[in-house]
């Protein structure tokens, strides 16, 4: 009788220690931070004022809110000077270059970029127990399914649409998210999609307060769900990318034409989705990143801004498009309560193809394997502590596939201009050095070119490049094959010499 009752004992107190066991894994699990993930659409690193005060004019004090009450990555850059690339890059944390597109964009009705197989940082997330949504631009293609044939619709033109009704088997929500509501790209920016479907066509200049209301509802929602869930909330937003449309509120707010309207009314969404965090109680527990795609387009018209005072990429050379810094430089700024010290800035150079990493070092799960071939953790750096990197350097994207590298202070470019829209273009270059090498610390304007004056680096900095394409990735890992055979590192062609007959 007495071991029967001591047996009982021991079950009854086991049951107490793994159901304590149980619940305090629970308790560390809900402890998960939600995550707010905003990028901004072709907005240059001189477009915050905070980040530029002197050269700045156009009013941001939502972002700027963001400086004060988080860190300031001064160094940070997007994984190529172009939307798509960029794009796949923060999804998968791999360049995109490693696939097909070699140059450019996607144009959509096509198949989804990121294979099916290839983990994101959605389903990733979406595995650690997060709930997972993507309310804004997606720009990595996917098809659609006409609702009356069944068949996929092929772009006719520019300005062809999916109509309404027809559903999408490779978009978002099969790519790891649990909810889509947004747009494919600018040019088809009239269809609205909700979840795996065109569900209405709307005006343009309507989709900006639309992705901030839907953010705003998602956030709502979330905050009454009982289940004790994390959240992942990706808002990839349209603006201030073309078309350039202020909502009527906004029109003239700025004195300085549409586009700083434009951006002002982008930095209110901003606000109005961390004060919706606010009204729910979910500031403390919240990772919230904002940043860009890439930097300012000329259709804002630079020049024109710069008559005014205000330089959109502060100071760096360039813009969307081209291998200087003003391509690809970018704001990027983490606010996480009790985890990041508030006003304070990091000059480590990052991309964002290192959000995968540092989501998964968050979660404290491992990367799956032959995924985030390109992407380091930057959560030391949020501690205050020094970013432990495998990888070497950062490589650099344009428009048209040139190459550059980044290690340290010196960056090498494999471009004889800017290998983008801003002069000197390529075919204007003819008789300049076929590479560009810069003292990133002492010149960051790209001033002094230092090819022909120090081979040695540049030649280290191309072996490295050279390594990191071969290799199939740029961190420590397991070999990683690149989705095509054959990566054309020098896109210029040199020049045929004359022939003498």
């Amino acid at each position: 009788m007495m071991n029967r009752m001591r047996f009982f004992y021991v079950k009854f107190i086991f049951a107490i220690c793994m159901s304590m066991t149980w619940s305090g894994y629970a308790q560390e699990k809900s402890k998960q931070p939600n995550i707010v993930f905003i990028v901004c659409d072709d907005l240059g690193y001189g477009e915050v004022q905070a980040l530029a005060p002197e050269t700045s004019k156009i009013k941001t004090p939502s972002i700027d809110q963001l400086t004060r009450e988080g860190m300031v990555f001064t160094d940070a850059h997007s994984g190529s000077a172009v939307c798509t690339p960029t794009r796949y890059g923060i999804m998968t944390g791999r360049y995109s270059w490693r696939t097909k597109l070699q140059r450019g964009v996607v144009q959509g009705f096509a198949p989804n970029l990121i294979k099916e197989d290839r983990p994101t940082i959605a389903n990733f997330l979406k595995d650690q127990g997060y709930h997972t949504a993507l309310i804004g631009k997606w720009h990595l293609n996917f098809q659609y399914i006409d609702p009356v044939t069944k068949t996929a619709i092929e772009k006719k033109s520019k300005k062809h649409l999916p109509p309404v009704g027809a559903t999408i088997p490779d978009g978002p929500i099969n790519r790891g998210f649990d909810y889509y509501h947004g747009f494919h790209h600018a040019k088809d920016m009239k269809a609205v999609i909700e979840n795996d479907k065109v569900i209405l066509y709307d005006d343009e200049i309507n989709m900006l307060p639309r992705l901030t209301t839907k953010s705003v509802d998602y956030i709502n929602q979330q905050a009454k769900n009982k289940d004790g869930k994390p959240f992942f909330l990706y808002v990839p937003l349209g603006s201030p990318h073309t078309p350039i449309l202020p909502s009527k509120e906004w029109q003239g707010k700025s004195g300085m034409g549409d586009y700083a309207d434009f951006v002002m009314q982008t930095d209110a969404t901003v606000g109005t989705i961390t004060d919706a965090l606010e009204a729910n109680g979910l500031t403390e527990n919240t990772l919230v990143i904002f940043t860009s795609d890439n930097g300012t387009s000329k259709a804002a018209d630079i020049e024109g801004l710069a008559a005014q005072g205000h330089i959109v990429s502060a100071g760096y050379r360039g813009s969307k498009s081209d291998l200087w810094d003003g391509g690809h430089r970018v704001p990027f700024i983490v606010k996480w309560p009790s985890k990041v010290k508030p006003n304070s800035t990091n000059d480590d150079l990052i991309c964002l193809t290192d959000i995968f990493a540092t989501f998964s070092e968050i979660t404290a799960v491992p990367v799956p394997s032959k995924a985030g071939e390109d992407s380091v953790s930057f959560l030391p750096a949020l501690q205050g502590e020094a970013i432990n990197s495998t990888r070497a350097g950062v490589i650099h994207h344009s428009i048209t596939g040139h190459f550059a590298y980044r290690l340290g202070k010196w960056k090498l470019l494999l471009a004889k201009g800017s290998g983008g829209w801003s002069s000197p273009r390529e075919r204007e270059s003819a008789d300049m050095p076929k590479a560009q090498l810069y003292d990133m610390e002492n010149d960051p304007a790209e001033t002094e070119n230092l090819y022909t004056k120090r081979p040695e680096i540049a030649e280290q900095l191309l072996k490295q490049l050279e390594l990191d394409i071969k290799t199939g990735r740029s961190t420590k890992g397991e070999f990683s094959e690149n989705d095509v055979d054959k990566i054309v590192l020098w896109k210029t062609k040199p020049k045929r010499k004359k022939s003498k007959n």
